[in-house]
């Protein structure tokens, strides 16, 4: 059909009617609305003025504003992911167009550490970090939740505990059994820190709804939806491999060499704001989280996260 205008008022006609929307009213509302501008759609001025410093020191803004772009990538990843996830059955092409999206966008976050790798003096650094204890990196939920999405539980369990953990289990065990609560728990006490508590308390029930809603259709589950034929298309096994090793070796040697720049500082002794194991907790050879075992071989899975 030609969009004439008369065609297009039809349709906006047959819109608002099948709605019970009085369709004058709403070209009424056309009529006295102010035309969009850049600045208003993107809400500039709001986003522009999310930076708070809490020190005098110029370089904290770029740390504030790195970490807020790092957000807001993780906020397009999990959008991905949730049209992904929830898409029936859907096709190779879209599974590996959708896979190669997110990729993109953990592949910019892999290579933006430079940025703050070499864009901060460490003496600045060194200085405004302790104004921010004992907030931590590792309180960033929205990477929790791509971790739910992207892998079968199971993956995500502390490599101590896997062995007693299953499908069956309840989440709210499962989830004192992450890996990451090794970072901010004592495991001979039982005791949590500070920032672990805080962190849970913001999120924790989040995390157990994202958990069990992506239990059945997180990144893994989808792909064993698709044709068996189709789960070998070498295309869409080097997608998923891709992005298995840019989210957990890449991108964590990423983070984790920034970190031994500005907290090691040459020392080899610096501790993290939040007072994790940084070390342990960041390098892929102790946490050898994967989330998709089956798709590397015995070798490449003994070695994971070593020789970096």
């Amino acid at each position: 059909m030609t969009n004439t205008f008369e065609n297009i008022v039809q349709e906006i006609d047959k819109k608002y009617k099948a709605i019970n929307q009085k369709t004058e009213a709403h070209l009424e509302g056309l009529l006295w609305s102010k035309p969009i501008t850049y600045w208003d759609y993107i809400q500039t001025d709001a986003l522009l003025n999310l930076q708070v410093q809490r020190t005098t020191l110029p370089d904290e803004n770029v740390f504030i504003m790195y970490h807020q772009v790092n957000e807001l990538l993780f906020k397009m990843i999990l959008w991905e992911i949730n049209q992904l996830s929830h898409t029936a059955k859907p096709s190779t092409y879209f599974f590996t167009e959708r896979l190669m999206r997110i990729s993109r966008y953990f592949d910019m976050l892999t290579t933006s550490f430079d940025i703050m790798g070499d864009g901060m003096e460490v003496e600045q650094y060194m200085k405004f970090r302790h104004t921010l204890t004992p907030a931590s990196g590792f309180q960033s939920a929205q990477y929790r939740m791509i971790e739910f999405c992207s892998t079968d539980l199971i993956n995500l369990i502390d490599h101590r505990f896997r062995a007693t953990i299953d499908r069956n289990t309840p989440f709210e065990h499962a989830f004192e059994h992450l890996y990451w609560q090794a970072a901010g728990k004592d495991y001979t006490t039982g005791e949590k820190s500070y920032f672990l508590k805080e962190f849970e308390k913001k999120y924790k029930k989040e995390f157990l709804d994202c958990m069990e809603e992506y239990n059945t259709i997180n990144l893994w589950q989808k792909f064993k939806e698709i044709p068996e034929t189709d789960q070998q298309n070498p295309e869409l096994i080097a997608a998923m491999r891709h992005y298995d090793y840019t989210v957990n070796i890449t991108w964590v040697m990423g983070h984790l060499n920034a970190a031994r720049k500005y907290i090691d500082n040459g020392k080899g002794d610096g501790e993290a704001t939040g007072g994790s194991d940084w070390k342990k907790y960041m390098h892929p050879k102790y946490q050898r989280r994967i989330f998709f075992p089956e798709l590397w071989s015995a070798e490449e899975l003994k070695t994971w996260g070593e020789n970096l």
